[in-house]
């Protein structure tokens, strides 16, 4: 009895342990479910547009430099004394307008020299021609000779040359008078004066220039073109004969691009050293403001108008040396999408491969997530901030993009 009893007394005790053991697990269990619920991870609010495209014209950008269409060195073409300067440093003259005064005097009294020389010249062959004219009634008459007639028709010949001469030296010292008047040959801003009044100045081109004269009511800009740019771009237009490339033209101390020009002329031949071309822009300079020698930015059209996707600079991420974002799909799970860039502007960026129109991508928050994770999406424009804070555009239409490599 003893021994039955011990085994009932144990096999009650396992039980009454099995018992416990498992009411500890419940109550554990149950312990644990509000705090696993508690500690689900709930979807994190991210800003979500949908791509879309845009029509856009490519731009590329170069830096360079003004120049002026006419720039003139004013030499003197006599020599004297000057006696007087007829502008103030840095003016805008007209064409036309006198600038400096050489002494007339001498060149005044050479005129009359020459004109008494013409006059005396004329005398002459006045009188030549009416002797000759004599001669010619007597041999008809047998009453001179030969010899005679030839003389005076020669002589009378003589004087005609001399007169030619004498009217040729007239007009050079009145050329010569009219030179001591120095005036603009072209409209412009005029440099200081590099000689003063009292001093003596010589003719020819290897002489000290009196000033110098640069055109301001058209100027350009010379820069250099790539290789491909300009077989993609400059070349096509030029051999279609088409619309001229536009061009615009941006200062160093502006943010957008001011002024609108045309491609005025392309060098003829390319540089193997630097795999650049020179190319010049023209552009309208009524207000004088755009000056020789100033740096420009040069934005230059690049082909016909065309759709490309464009979303916002937030929308990528890095990964190493991929660019990537991260598309919401119908069931609000993000996806990894690696892209690849093209042009850049304004917080936009074009996406030449790796989205497709109507897709969503987040645009804000891309740190709060990550591939795999269920979103909560907040629907916003695409380019807001872009729309908002852009400069503005060189020109109104087709959105205009930089074309400015990551």
């Amino acid at each position: 009895m003893s021994l039955l009893r011990k085994r009932y007394t144990l096999t009650v005790l396992a039980l009454s342990l099995i018992a416990v053991g498992g009411g500890l697990a419940v109550l554990r269990a149950q312990a644990k479910t509000p705090d696993a619920a508690a500690a689900a991870p709930q979807a994190a609010v991210v800003e979500v547009a949908e791509v879309t495209t845009q029509s856009i014209i490519d731009w590329q950008d170069y830096s360079g430099r003004m120049e002026a269409v006419d720039r003139v060195e004013i030499r003197p073409l006599v020599s004297g004394t000057l006696t007087a300067v007829h502008f103030r440093d840095g003016a805008l003259v007209k064409k036309g307008d006198v600038l400096f005064t050489i002494d007339p005097r001498p060149y005044a009294a050479e005129v009359e020299r020459a004109q008494a020389q013409l006059a005396a010249a004329e005398t002459r062959a006045a009188y030549t021609t009416t002797d000759r004219m004599r001669g010619e009634r007597l041999a008809a008459e047998n009453a001179i000779a030969r010899r005679d007639l030839d003389e005076k028709q020669n002589a009378a010949r003589e004087a005609a040359a001399q007169v030619q001469a004498a009217r040729a030296a007239l007009t050079s010292a009145r050329l010569n008078l009219e030179y001591t008047r120095i005036t603009a040959p072209v409209s412009g801003r005029i440099s200081r004066a590099e000689v003063t009044v009292g001093n003596i100045v010589a003719a020819g081109a290897g002489t000290t220039p009196l000033t110098t004269l640069v055109s301001v009511a058209k100027i350009y800009a010379a820069f250099d073109v790539d290789e491909q740019s300009f077989l993609k771009y400059v070349n096509p237009a030029r051999a279609a004969g088409g619309e001229p490339v536009p061009v615009f033209l941006g200062l160093a101390d502006e943010d957008g691009y001011s002024r609108r020009g045309i491609v005025s002329s392309v060098d003829n031949r390319l540089d193997t050293q630097s795999g650049t071309i020179r190319v010049r822009a023209e552009f309208d300079n009524a207000d004088g403001m755009l000056l020789p020698g100033l740096y420009a930015r040069i934005r230059l059209g690049g082909g016909a108008p065309h759709d490309a996707i464009l979303i916002d600079e937030r929308a990528l991420g890095t990964d190493q040396d991929k660019r990537f974002v991260l598309v919401v799909d119908e069931n609000n799970r993000t996806l990894y999408r690696p892209v690849r860039l093209g042009a850049r502007q304004q917080g936009l960026r074009v996406v030449e491969s790796g989205l497709s129109a109507g897709e969503r991508i987040v645009v804000n928050g891309l740190q709060r997530t990550r591939p795999g994770d269920t979103v909560a999406p907040k629907v916003v424009p695409m380019n807001r901030d872009a729309l908002v804070n852009a400069p503005e555009q060189p020109a109104a239409g087709a959105r205009h993009v930089a074309n400015v490599k990551a």
